[in-house]
């Protein structure tokens, strides 16, 4: 089968198409036939070895779409043929509120999806949202469930909540402002690109304020969101995430999924004075992804970048390193 490998770091330019064995299915396991498959920008960081753990070569990849290939020994369905898509949160453990510490993610260290054929555990596997597309329903898996368990089950979002997401663009955020506006609350996102805001007004942002043409983009914020907003939902971490802290309303929750801007300073002030609940988290349970496949299914569309072949894999992730897309940026397979 063909698929995108990686055989040394130095970072997008890297990958490379190759011609590799078919995966076989063993026990308990699922073999997938990837129709589409999507970039995160944790494949970026991989390539540049900016990930723990890394092993090559790898196939890497952890969003994708297709139909079952294969059943392994003791797998009772779904059928040779169903339409599916894939969690790539392996192993998160029986407890729903932490991961067990022996999970991995789809990708690395386990060869992923960017591959014509990709094997994974049964439980993976779930039946595709009949409503999406093949490219819809490839950028719908990571991003969906770290954004669903951001915004539903840490942030616990309501229809009468003002959330402020910031950075909006990325598949993560792209889905936070998703499903907030599903939910019903106020949305306020943030960017530096005008092209991007214009995006997510047209998704159903309330409010967009383009942070480096701001005089004052955390003002801005607190004074669209009526004193604050009540829930947070960043990834930036660094004079961002202080910032959100500082205008953040009293007994605001602030949930936190990475740090691409570094580590924060924070006024300790903020946190107690206000009665703060700040909270980290990654991926998404088993129950987050079935949650979140719920509220897609309600009809609900994931924002799509671009749809590149594979032999553009390189120049796709290098459009992501470079943070040029919104929403996800999905690999045509078959």
């Amino acid at each position: 089968m063909k698929a995108v490998r990686l055989n040394e770091l130095g970072g997008p330019e890297k990958l490379h198409v190759e011609t590799i064995p078919d995966p076989e299915p063993g026990a308990g396991e699922i073999a997938v036939k990837i129709h589409r498959a999507a970039f995160n920008r944790r494949d970026v960081f991989i390539t540049q070895g900016l990930y723990p753990g890394i092993e090559l070569p790898r196939t890497l990849g952890s969003d994708g779409a297709g139909v079952v290939a294969a059943l392994g020994p003791g797998v009772d369905g779904p059928a040779v043929g169903t339409p599916v898509v894939i969690d790539p949160m392996i192993g998160w453990g029986a407890d729903p509120h932490v991961w067990s510490g022996k999970q991995s993610i789809l990708g690395m260290p386990h060869d992923g999806t960017f591959a014509e054929y990709c094997v994974v555990p049964a439980l993976n596997v779930h039946k595709k949202p009949a409503h999406l597309s093949d490219d819809e329903a490839a950028a719908l898996p990571l991003a969906g469930l770290t954004a669903y368990r951001a915004l539903v089950t840490r942030g616990r979002c309501t229809s009468a909540d003002s959330v402020l997401i910031t950075g909006i663009g990325g598949g993560v955020q792209t889905f936070a402002l998703l499903f907030a506006k599903y939910i019903g609350a106020t949305v306020v996102v943030t960017s530096s690109s005008d092209e991007k805001l214009a995006r997510a007004k047209a998704m159903g942002a309330d409010v967009t304020i383009n942070y480096k043409q701001s005089e004052n983009w955390s003002k801005e914020a607190r004074t669209a969101t009526g004193g604050g907003p009540s829930l947070v939902i960043d990834s930036a971490g660094g004079d961002t995430f202080a910032k959100c802290l500082n205008i953040a309303r009293p007994g605001a929750r602030v949930v936190t999924y990475g740090g691409t801007l570094g580590d924060a300073k924070v006024r300790m002030f903020d946190i107690f004075w206000k009665h703060l609940d700040i909270m980290g988290t990654s991926m998404g349970s088993p129950q987050d992804f079935a949650g979140m496949l719920a509220l897609v299914e309600t009809g609900l569309r994931p924002a799509v970048d671009e749809v590149v072949p594979m032999d553009e894999a390189a120049a796709a992730a290098e459009r992501i390193n470079k943070s040029e897309q919104f929403g996800k940026v999905v690999l045509a397979i078959s």
